[in-house]
């Protein structure tokens, strides 16, 4: 990837389509579209994602979330082909991998293959989804894959638009994303890269408390259009986490064009933008030779 023909790496893009069969009906995508105000929100493969990102001259770190309620469904993508096709668009693509923690041992031996095997940067984890609380100890071994191989990972964090406003939230359970449970994994994994996604609401104070205090914690700012952000987090944004935020739109329910757009609605410094954009996620992926 030459970085410097790239304005920005999108550090959170979701891959909703497989290149091997007819998309899948995704009823959660359906209503995170209504949820985000999005409309009609298109599948996207691999394919699509780099055509759409390159035509912007951006980089996009790309990734599904393996839940193992949902089962292998057809029309899904593996984490197979999302490294494999990603590899075919390395000038744009940054290929994430995700396994469901319940998987146990299985886990942790899929995350060891795709780690040695498939060339994969980081691995996402979605604790609402998923349904554990990232400090679990039962957790640890795959912390440990990933620590071992220089991986990145990525924990959702605070709110979620995954089942907001459907009868029981869809059985998402808030209480797994405070990102204080995400502080017990950087204190015993110090050598694990580690990113919050998303503004934390409700704690998005507990997000910036953990990330000023550990040095391998950073934050996306996916999820949110940066209209809303709050004020603490521009504030630390521009002083004290310059250095480990992150530019995150939430593909494809909110679009880079609009993140972007409604960054010119905040307070963000002129100074600090190509560091969020661009250089931090340079330097933490370790993308400038």
């Amino acid at each position: 990837m030459d970085v410097s023909a790239l304005t920005a790496i999108d550090v959170h893009v979701h891959v909703q389509a497989s290149v091997r069969g007819p998309a899948a009906r995704h009823e959660r995508l359906e209503a995170m579209s209504d949820y985000f105000r999005a409309g009609p929100v298109a599948q996207y493969t691999v394919p699509d994602i780099a055509e759409y990102y390159r035509s912007r001259q951006m980089g996009a770190v790309v990734f599904a979330v393996d839940t193992v309620a949902d089962g292998d469904a057809p029309g899904r993508p593996s984490n197979e082909e999302i490294a494999e096709l990603a590899a075919e668009h390395g000038d744009v693509l940054i290929p994430f991998a995700s396994v469901d923690p319940a998987r146990g041992a299985d886990a942790v031996t899929r995350a060891r293959r795709l780690a040695e095997g498939w060339g994969v940067r980081g691995f996402k984890f979605h604790p609402n989804l998923q349904g554990f609380f990232p400090n679990d100890r039962a957790v640890y071994p795959l912390y440990e894959v990933l620590q071992e191989h220089g991986l990145v990972a990525l924990f959702h964090s605070g709110h979620t638009g995954v089942g907001a406003g459907t009868p029981g939230g869809g059985g998402v359970r808030l209480k797994y994303s405070n990102p204080m449970h995400v502080d017990d994994v950087a204190v015993d994994f110090p050598d694990l890269p580690i990113i919050l996604a998303h503004p934390s609401f409700p704690w998005q104070d507990e997000a910036l408390s953990v990330a000023l205090h550990k040095p391998n914690v950073h934050i996306d700012l996916s999820g949110w259009s940066p209209k809303y952000f709050p004020p603490s987090l521009v504030q630390h944004a521009n002083t004290l986490l310059k250095d480990k935020v992150l530019f995150g739109s939430d593909f494809p329910v909110i679009t880079p064009d609009r993140w972007l757009a409604d960054l010119d609605r905040t307070e963000i410094r002129d100074s600090v933008r190509p560091l969020i954009l661009k250089d931090n996620a340079v330097r933490l992926f370790g993308l400038g030779g």
